[in-house]
């Protein structure tokens, strides 16, 4: 934490003092995740959108390069040591980095908001009521995951005020792969706060079943994958932010109106042994919202700001998120 910090005041301070350049970047690095709420990415990776639009933007062969991290924490690292200019990871990541940097990183584009499904292989439990001391509960990045964040407000939710902390001592941080073969093993954790596609092929085994689901918790879908970078890259390349926006929307639009080729670009990334009908099925599944608005991003920032997460509260969800996605129906 303490480094994590010290990288952050270092930020801070270059966005405080640093003019934009000139000129823009030649080339552009950006990271992601595992799982469907990135399948934007792996779109705009594969397809090469990121330049289509920066050469449409007058900025020459953009040169893109994709790193994938395991998680939110590694993520804000690359970013805050100035090893990527951008981060895709949950909201909550995103948020915390925001109010720690006091504004001085923020929301680009939306890209994911999935159904996130809590799995567990103890068939004593079946409701969060269920789980005791014995259970260990996976998520990514204990303290500042999305998941963290739903768990949270479904504990406050069934046992009340001053209890959202109530299963945090359960939380053990492990990267959506890891956690799925730590619960087919039947070691080390016996419940996964998942994503799709691993939480899909999780209730594929024995003895798995959902507990809670974060459409039913939120009221709605919520941005588990949002592109996040500094206010100083931002300002001092315009037309490469708008080249990224764009190619968003543009991953968006093949998700849209081809599922079975999605599937197939994320198999072909991922290499995952998931058939590509059972995968196109998936991303037809209307709880699956893929968009450029970050969606339900405002209601885990009010959550962390009342428990302490987080020291600044927003107005709205245009304090964390740049001019350029205002105009669109984010929440």
């Amino acid at each position: 934490m303490q480094r994590f910090l010290g990288m952050l005041f270092g930020i801070i301070a270059a966005c405080a003092f640093a003019l934009p350049a000139s000129a823009e970047v030649t080339e552009l690095r950006v990271s992601r995740q595992p799982g469907l709420s990135y399948l934007p990415l792996m779109i705009m990776e594969q397809q090469k959108l990121i330049e289509k639009e920066a050469r449409k933007r007058g900025l020459g062969e953009l040169k893109v390069s994709w790193l994938t991290f395991n998680g939110g924490g590694a993520g804000i690292d690359a970013l805050l040591s100035g090893n990527v200019d951008l981060v895709t990871s949950g909201s909550t990541n995103m948020l915390t980095v925001w109010a720690r940097s006091n504004g001085a990183v923020k929301g680009v584009t939306g890209a994911g908001a999935l159904p996130m499904l809590l799995v567990t292989r103890n068939p004593n439990v079946h409701t969060l009521r269920d789980f005791t001391t014995a259970d260990k509960i996976a998520l990514p990045t204990v303290g500042q995951s999305t998941q963290m964040a739903v768990l949270q407000i479904a504990a406050e939710k069934m046992f009340g005020p001053g209890q959202a902390r109530k299963f945090d001592p359960l939380c053990v941080s492990l990267g959506h792969p890891d956690a799925y073969i730590a619960l087919a093993s039947g070691k080390d954790v016996d419940a996964h706060f998942s994503l799709p596609p691993y939480q899909e092929e999780e209730l594929k085994l024995p003895g798995v079943h959902t507990v809670i689901n974060s459409v039913d918790i939120l009221g709605g879908p919520a941005s588990n994958g949002v592109v996040f970078g500094t206010t100083k890259f931002h300002d001092a390349n315009p037309k490469t932010i708008a080249a990224v926006i764009a190619a968003v929307d543009d991953a968006v639009e093949l998700i849209a109106k081809d599922k079975r080729l999605a599937a197939e670009l994320y198999l072909r990334e991922t290499k995952e042994k998931i058939s590509v009908d059972d995968l196109a099925a998936m991303l037809a599944s209307p709880q699956f919202v893929y968009s450029t608005a970050p969606q339900g991003t405002f209601q885990l920032a009010d959550l962390m700001f009342r428990l302490g997460t987080i020291k600044t509260r927003p107005a709205s969800w245009k304090d964390y998120f740049f001019a350029e996605v205002h105009g669109r129906a984010g929440s």
